[in-house]
């Protein structure tokens, strides 16, 4: 179940092993979509997810130059490595980021 961060505890958070950082809104109807999605992807792949509320923590939004949500940061190591704006099918973030952990362990 992914766990809910802040700008404070999230790089600790993302300090190791590949992390999708969630950020979204309850307002936001796209991310209420992608939510359960996440949920299910980090029970199915070597990754963790944490979540972080835009409109209780605008840091992190800002640091990143995000301007739409849903948006996932991808990081690796503790180092932000892509940033993916919008929605999309389970089916295609599974691939997605099956790739991204195969090239982080060396994989095609």
């Amino acid at each position: 179940m992914p766990t809910a961060v802040t700008a404070k505890t999230l790089p600790d958070a993302v300090k190791t092993g590949t992390v999708i950082v969630d950020l979204w809104a309850p307002w936001c109807g796209p991310c209420k979509i992608l939510s359960p999605i996440l949920a299910e992807l980090e029970t199915e792949l070597p990754l963790r997810v944490v979540t972080l509320n835009v409109d209780d923590d605008k840091t992190v939004a800002a640091q990143y130059q995000v301007q739409s949500i849903p948006t996932m940061l991808v990081f690796q190591n503790g180092q932000a490595v892509e940033k993916i704006t919008g929605a999309y099918p389970k089916a295609k973030l599974m691939q997605h980021f099956t790739q991204v952990l195969e090239q982080a362990h060396g994989g095609k």
